[in-house]
Parts: C-alpha cells; sequence; structure tokens
C-alpha cells in the first residue's frame, strides 16, 4: 500500500484541509464514555479518507476500521478471503461475475450494492478526480478513457463494468489478470454510499462506510476518534467501545506515555528503546514479521541518477551499507537485511528470492567506492538521504547509513541526511518530484502477492512509482505473468521481472520489516497483522 510506506495516506479533510472536529458523527457502542476506548499512536495522514485516494499507512489504518470490501486478508496468514462477496465466478481470467451479499448496510443505513462498488470504482479511476489510487484500476477496460495518460477523459465510466442486478455486477478487463480477485481487499476497491456522490463535500467532512467502527470525530495535529457501529452487520464486529488515535511526531514521546499509563498501544516502538521494550514491557511487546520492506529509492527524472554511470552508482552505495550493522544496533535485530524486493512473508512459493540481490546487497566497501568512481561519482559531490523526521525512528537510521556510506569513501561529507518536518510535507515533495537525491521508500504490502512488491513500485507510471523509473522489459515480464492463469509460472515471470529490477539497482534493498509494538495492561488480545497494522477490532479493555 501504502507505503510504509506500502507505506503503505488520508486524512478526514476538506479538498484544502480539514478544519478541527470536522469529522463529527454518531457512534454506537461506548459513544464517549471512554472506558472501553483504545488510545492508540498515531500520526496525521496525508489526503482525504477517499478510499481511492490513500495510499499510506496511517490514513489505510483508519479506513480498515470504517470500511470492508468484498475481500479481507486474513489477520494472521494474509490469505484474501471472502467479505462482502459471496462469489466472484471466471472462465478466462478476463471476465468476472461478483455476486455481493445480501443484508450489507453503510452506517447511515443505506443498502450496500453492486452499483456502490460500480460507482466507486468509476469515481475512482476517473482522472478529473485525481485519485492517487485510479491505478488499480488500470486493468478495467475503458481505462485508457477515463484515465488517459495524455489529455482529457474522453468517458466518465469505465465500459468493463456493468451492473447486471441489485447485488451483482460483471467486470471485464483489458488483459488476462489470474489474481485479480486477490487483490479486492485493497481499500481502494471499498464501496462507497449514495451520499458521497449526493453531497462529496460533506461526506469528506463526515465520511460514512460500512465498517465496524464510525468516525466521531478529529482534531488534525490532536487525535481521530473512532467508535463502534452498533449496526454493523459483519462477523468481525468490534469487541470494545472505540479507538482513539492520538497524534504523535516523536514516538518516544508515545512510548513514554505507554509506559506511563497514558496510551493503550505504541505501534511503533522507537529504534531507541528496541533494546529495552522485552523489559519493559514483557509479555505485552510484539515482534513478529510483517510485509514490508524499507527501500531508498531514487529520483529518475533527475537526469545525474539516470545515466548508464549512474547504475554503477547506485550499485556502488548499496554496497557501502552495512546492513548487518545497523540492523543489529540500530533495531536490535527487529529488522533483517533485505536480500530480494520483496518480503519472506511470501514464502518461496509466493515468490519470495532469498539472496536475489547477490553481493550487490553485502557490505564491501572497496567495491563499493570503486564502483562510485566508475560511475562518474556522486551527483553533485554528494548524495542527500531524504526522509521525514516527525515518525518511524528515520533519523537514526539514515544516519546510520550515511556515516556507512561515508567510511567506506573514506570521505564524512560523502553522505549527509535530509530531514524533511513531517510526513505529508515528505509524501508532497516527493509528489512534486522535488527529491534532491535518494529517499526512504519503504513498502507495506496492499494484499500478499508478488505483484504487489513489483507493478505499484517500478512499473512505468504506476501509482507508487515515486522515481519514475521505466523499463519496457522490466513491463513486458510484469504483463505476461499477471495474464498467466497459471500461478506458479505467473510467480515465475514476477520473478524474472524483479531480477530486471536487480540489474538496474531501481532501488537499494535495505531490510524486511518486523512489526514492533507495546500495550498497556488495560488491553487485550493485542495483535498485528501480517501488514503490521493493529488488528483493532479485535482488541478488548479490561
Amino acid at each position: 500500500m501504502r507505503g510504509a510506506t506500502h507505506a503503505k495516506w488520508a486524512a478526514c479533510a476538506a479538498a484544502a484541509a480539514l478544519a478541527a472536529t470536522a469529522c463529527g458523527g454518531g457512534g454506537g457502542g461506548g459513544g464517549g464514555k471512554g472506558s472501553g476506548v483504545v488510545s492508540s499512536s498515531w500520526g496525521d495522514p496525508q489526503n482525504p479518507l477517499e478510499p481511492a485516494n490513500t495510499n499510506e499507512v496511517q490514513g489505510g489504518k483508519v479506513l480498515d476500521m470504517i470500511f470492508r470490501g468484498l475481500k479481507r486478508y486474513d489477520s494472521k496468514t494474509g490469505a484474501a478471503e471472502d467479505m462482502l462477496a459471496d462469489k466472484i465466478d471466471t472462465t478466462d481470467s478476463q471476465n468476472f461475475t461478483i455476486t455481493v451479499n445480501d443484508g450489507w448496510k453503510f452506517s447511515n443505513g443505506e443498502a450496500v450494492t453492486a452499483k456502490s462498488f460500480v460507482d466507486a470504482w468509476n469515481y475512482g479511476a476517473s482522472l478529473k478526480n485525481n485519485q492517487k489510487n485510479a491505478y488499480f484500476f488500470g486493468y478495467i477496460e475503458g481505462y485508457d478513457k477515463v484515465h488517459p495518460d495524455t489529455g482529457s477523459q474522453s468517458a466518465d465510466t469505465l465500459s468493463g463494468l456493468k451492473v447486471t442486478g441489485t447485488n451483482t455486477f460483471t467486470v471485464r478487463l483489458n488483459q488476462k489478470f489470474s489474481t485479480f480477485p486477490d487483490t479486492l481487499g485493497y481499500v481502494a476497491y471499498a464501496p462507497l454510499p449514495k451520499a458521497f456522490f449526493d453531497d462529496h463535500a460533506a461526506w469528506v467532512q463526515k465520511p460514512i462506510g460500512n465498517g465496524p467502527y464510525m468516525i466521531d470525530s478529529y482534531t488534525k495535529g490532536s487525535q481521530m476518534s473512532l467508535r463502534t457501529w452498533d449496526g454493523y452487520p459483519g462477523d468481525d464486529k468490534a469487541q470494545n467501545d472505540g479507538v482513539d488515535l492520538k497524534v504523535y511526531t516523536d514516538n518516544n514521546t508515545a512510548y513514554t506515555d505507554l509506559l506511563a499509563g497514558n496510551l493503550d498501544l505504541v505501534d511503533d516502538v522507537p529504534a531507541s528503546q528496541l533494546k529495552n521494550a522485552k523489559s519493559d514491557l514483557g509479555g505485552r511487546y510484539i515482534n513478529t514479521p510483517a510485509g514490508i520492506i524499507q527501500t531508498l529509492a531514487f529520483p529518475f527524472y533527475d537526469k545525474n541518477w539516470d545515466t548508464s554511470g549512474a547504475q554503477k552508482v547506485r550499485q556502488g552505495l548499496s554496497m557501502a551499507i552495512n546492513r548487518d550493522q545497523i540492523t543489529n544496533t540500530i533495531f536490535q535485530k527487529t529488522r533483517t537485511p533485505a536480500s530480494d524486493w520483496t518480503s519472506p512473508v511470501l514464502g518461496t512459493d509466493g515468490g519470495f528470492q532469498d539472496g536475489l540481490c547477490g553481493d550487490s546487497c553485502k557490505y564491501n566497501p572497496s567495491e563499493a567506492k570503486r564502483l562510485i568512481q566508475e560511475g562518474g561519482g556522486l551527483p553533485g559531490g554528494q548524495v542527500k538521504l531524504s526522509y521525514n523526521a516527525d515518525t518511524g525512528s528515520h533519523k537514526e537510521w539514515i544516519d546510520a547509513v550515511c556515516n556507512s556510506i561515508n567510511n567506506a569513501l573514506g570521505n564524512d561529507k560523502a553522505c549527509v541526511g535530509n530531514p524533511i518536518g513531517t510526513f505529508a510535507d515528505f509524501r508532497n515533495q516527493i509528489g512534486r518530484h522535488k527529491m534532491p537525491g535518494p529517499f526512504r521508500a519503504g513498502w507495506q504490502m496492499d494484499y500478499p502477492l508478488i505483484q504487489n512488491f513489483l507493478q505499484p513500485l517500478y512499473y512505468t507510471n504506476a501509482s507508487s512509482n515515486d522515481g519514475k523509473w521505466s523499463n519496457k522489459d522490466f513491463d513486458k515480464l510484469v504483463d505476461e505473468a499477471n495474464a498467466e492463469t497459471d500461478r506458479a509460472k505467473a510467480v515465475k515471470l514476477f520473478q524474472q521481472a524483479e531480477g530486471v529490477v536487480r540489474d538496474n539497482m531501481a532501488a537499494i534493498p535495505l531490510w524486511y520489516q518486523n512489526g514492533s509494538a507495546g500495550y498497556s495492561e488495560r488491553v487485550s488480545n493485542v495483535a498485528l497483522n501480517q501488514f503490521s497494522v493493529p488488528v483493532y477490532n479485535e482488541i478488548k479493555v479490561s
């Protein structure tokens, strides 16, 4: 997803910005009493809470609480399981008939129907709506008309979508895509109520979903409060009265509040506290593998980084990073040095290739220096690593990466960190293609498929291809993999595409990330899913 960037990004904001407490709304369960409400650390997201406009972690956490889609990913295995989908039928992996379970409603009482999905997907795909996740609809026939690469759109709806009954609709793709049903648990494919279209501005200020929670209030920079919806028809009802997401710009402060009893849950234990977390929290410390990889991306829109010589520079920088030392000392072994561009949670059958990066991901100072010199040296004589300074303990590891590069090159000014104040500012600068050099580009999977680690990040003009890398061989292999109906063969084609990423060092893989969290004695049944997101609806309050 969301770039962890998946960091994987949304706020309950109006088009420009959200006024304080704009997301007010009713709620069930605990109302505002708070006795059964979980308090959790959080960060202000980047964009409004439209499902097709959210591709980062903080907004994704909220949408996962207030929406349910056709599929849902099992919190333990990551497997795509039917949620609102009664069945998804196909005979050729290109034409699908989807039947929506009857009895589902939005929190305003409106029924969830086939039209709720078709209208939402048409909105998300439309160029005029400028949705960040529009690309996810790119395989539906007619996308080139509603979202052309150049010029104005010539159609308002996707020709490949048709409502055929109250609870049925058909999807025709522009090519075979055998794993298309497995992608439908991603939030971009969530349904939207008629209220979204009747008064969009009002809906953005007070989102209405169909999940177990409703947004009660939001004060930007302070807190978002969600409360349980008593009328939720799903079998995964909330086990608490609600969740208060408290905004922290420093996760060390959040951790301190947890220890002081002022916070129930921290889902990002700061790097500086990892060595203490087990003794501080005992059995209330969580450290589990997650579908997250941290990388350094490059601004290929800057010609200095997009030359044949720059490929050697990128490879040399990778070899100048001592991953073992950084993951041991900074992250206390809660990260594992990366040797490919996916995640071990996929398993070898799912496409994970341990060791694919080879020597290019092994620390070798002399070879790193040689490659960088052969490539023409660092652009401008210095590499600036950009990162958001507000969350995620990024300063510590960015500084460690720069120290490693500087030591390898024998130049203490070869690499410097470039902090950008907030996550939203960081993402906005990335979106405007303003990065002065490599930048933090962690990826949290949207769904557990190798395709999700490759296509959104490296396919030409893909939704999260922030560095604008483009390679025809890679694109061709991805297209062939998507068209392959045999899953094992599709995985092998994706692995070949990943080999192109390796050969070009399209991004530097750093480490695979575990989910780390800590919680208070007041709550129980706390777990992180394979996306490293708390399973909020299962948390119980004593």
